[in-house]
């Protein structure tokens, strides 16, 4: 008897076959590599329990305020929230306010209630707050309603949690009516029906059934001035929560900035407002350009005019189609087109920023798919991976064609980005062929330069430890309504808030976690050999753990013999009767409270024959 040690290399290599990948993991799930080992993940827990918010959030952003309170605000699909110590704000801007008298009409026995406003502009899945209504047929209208129905420009429907006692119309007397910003899309789609598409594509005044158009899903943009929060939901309006009116104030409209953009940014340490994608011609939407940007005079949200007696002005890029991320990185503003690269870099007056083209062929996929960590920027293209540190570099990446090769391109601008920074870590989350949302994600160790993937681990939006004690990410469930505010008629689609990094437990459940390897030759030659023991080497094991290993004779072959045993931090082997000339071995674990770092197996051989 011989004892024959397995040799695997830290990272998942998916670029090759199960064989050629010897020595090599090829398949993991919330399992990451330390220094060489894989490890189960640490474990999430909600941050606020039972407590969910309306929307896919898309961004978030944490602060500290001068008082020392720390802040995180979060955008989502249908609305702008800020978290603050253990409660959710509801902190929508108000995009119309109006007095109305006696709107609402009921029936008897039904708690659709139609209100009547003329041009009141709301949409399907709007919200509405009423205030000061006098009760009408049993029912309390003031609350925060969902628009359930759009009737016509003047006539809407929401619905309340009881029933009317009587049928009337022109009920509640006189309150006000106070409408949130229109609701964005939770995913991307491609566009359908009449004008999709090229002129003369098809038949006339017939809707299109096929479609290169794509919609895009809502994201907002989000970034801290002072202790005061800006933000930008996409191809939309420069908000600013001003954090001294409190919790109970929204994020209002600034005015005099340009009304329509794609993303924002704030320079430091000289405080200059970015708005990329913006209007040419400052108030008027149509002018908006997908490549332009503006910024404001310094330290003025409300000068984006260029003067003598200011610092504002603009650039308009000219690679690519659309601007779609940007990121303060070693002294400057990188801007990421879907394209290519561009930095803005402070050259004082009298043109104050200047604007350069760094990289070609390496566009960014997503407003959020962009990090950096201490200088160093990473980002996910269309094809590849890239990093900037001075100078661009593709990733060489071990799983490139396992992502790219099955993902949902429509889905593109969904993806978002991870960074942990106590593990070294930057994570994509996207989406695969086939789901319109977020379901895998990639993620890269850039200390140790290793790849690993995960299935059904997934979050919409990250926010790294540092005003936290650990990371915060976000989960969207479409098919739950949200609880954490009391609003009437709201319907389903909402997001959880979780601590990351936390115990080793999803959320209180066990956690299913495991790691795979390629197929590795027992030993070199046309020999088969009898494997009659399996000692396993883990280190700060806790709980059990499955070890299960399959041998071969060949890499197609079908007659596979399999043997999975249960350890424990006292197993010292397990016996096996495995034959073959070749072997895989699997760890997997799905026990609460179970953790793991796995070093490798021996195995107990001795030479078999060739039949």
């Amino acid at each position: 008897m011989a004892l024959v040690k397995a040799q695997f290399a830290p990272g998942i290599d998916k670029q090759t076959t199960t064989y050629g990948a010897e020595g090599r993991w090829i398949d993991s799930k919330n399992v990451r590599f330390r220094t060489g080992l894989p490890e189960k993940i640490g474990g999430w827990e909600k941050v606020v329990t039972n407590k969910k918010i309306a929307g896919v959030v898309r961004a978030s952003t944490a602060w500290v305020s001068l008082s020392g309170v720390r802040h995180l605000a979060l955008g989502t699909d249908r609305k702008l929230y800020v978290y603050v110590e253990g409660v959710f704000y509801d902190i929508t801007p108000i995009r119309l306010e109006a007095a109305l008298t006696g709107p609402f009409a009921m029936t008897s026995g039904s708690p659709i209630v139609t209100v009547t406003h003329n041009n009141h502009g709301a949409g399907l899945g709007d919200f509405v707050t009423f205030d000061s209504f006098s009760t009408a047929q049993g029912l309390d209208m003031n609350n925060e309603f969902e628009v359930t129905e759009v009737v016509d420009t003047n006539n809407y429907k929401v619905t309340h949690t009881s029933n009317a006692s009587g049928t009337a119309s022109s009920q509640g007397g006189t309150g006000n009516a106070k409408y949130q910003i229109t609701v964005g899309t939770a995913r991307s789609t491609f566009g359908f029906g009449w004008g999709t598409g090229v002129w003369n594509a098809g038949t006339w005044n017939t809707p299109r059934t096929t479609s290169s158009v794509t919609l895009e899903a809502t994201y907002w943009s989000l970034d801290t001035f002072g202790e005061d929060l800006l933000a930008i939901r996409s191809n939309d309006a420069l908000y600013r929560w001003d954090l001294s009116g409190g919790t109970g104030t929204r994020a209002q409209k600034i005015s005099q900035a340009p009304g329509t953009n794609r993303a924002l940014l704030v320079s430091s340490p000289d405080r200059h407002i970015f708005l990329f994608g913006t209007e040419t011609t400052i108030g008027n939407g149509g002018t908006q350009d997908n490549l332009f940007l503006r910024f404001s005079s310094q330290e003025d949200f409300n000068t984006w005019a260029p003067a003598n007696t200011n610092s504002a002005g603009s650039f308009r890029i000219q690679d690519g189609s659309k601007i779609v991320a940007a990121k303060r990185s070693r002294g400057s503003i990188l801007v990421w087109t879907d394209t290519a690269l561009h930095a803005l870099n402070n050259i004082g007056p009298p043109f104050i920023f200047g604007l350069n083209q760094i990289g070609a062929n390496c566009g960014a996929i997503s407003a959020n798919c962009v990090a950096d960590v201490n200088g160093v920027t990473f980002w996910m293209s269309q094809t590849a991976f890239y990093q900037f540190d001075g100078a661009i570099k593709k990733l060489d990446c071990t799983v490139q064609d396992f992502v790219f090769d099955d993902i949902n391109a429509t889905a593109n601008g969904q993806v978002s980005i991870g960074v942990n920074t106590d593990f070294n870590e930057v994570t994509w989350f996207y989406a695969s062929e086939g789901s319109n949302s977020l379901d895998r994600s990639v993620t890269y160790n850039y200390l140790e330069n290793v790849w690993f993937t995960n299935s059904g681990f997934v979050r919409t939006s990250w926010v790294d430890r540092g005003v936290y004690p650990e990371p915060y990410g976000t989960l969207y469930d479409s098919t739950s309504v949200p609880n954490n505010n009391t609003i009437l008629g709201v319907t389903a689609g909402c997001t959880t808030l979780y601590r990351h990094e936390t115990g080793s437990n999803d959320d209180g459940s066990a956690m299913d976690c495991q790691i795979t390897s390629g197929d590795f030759d027992i030993e070199e030659g046309d020999e088969v050999f009898l494997c009659s023991r399996v000692i396993p080497d883990f280190k700060d094991q806790v709980g059990t753990t499955d070890i299960k290993i399959e041998f071969a004779n060949y890499p197609a072959s079908t007659n596979t013999r399999s043997f999975t045993s249960t350890t424990s931090p006292t197993t010292k082997f397990f016996s096996v009767r495995g034959r073959g000339r070749q072997a895989n071995v699997k760890v997997s674990s799905d026990a609460v409270d179970s953790n793991w770092r796995f070093g490798t197996v021996r195995l107990d051989i001795r030479p078999d024959g060739a039949r």
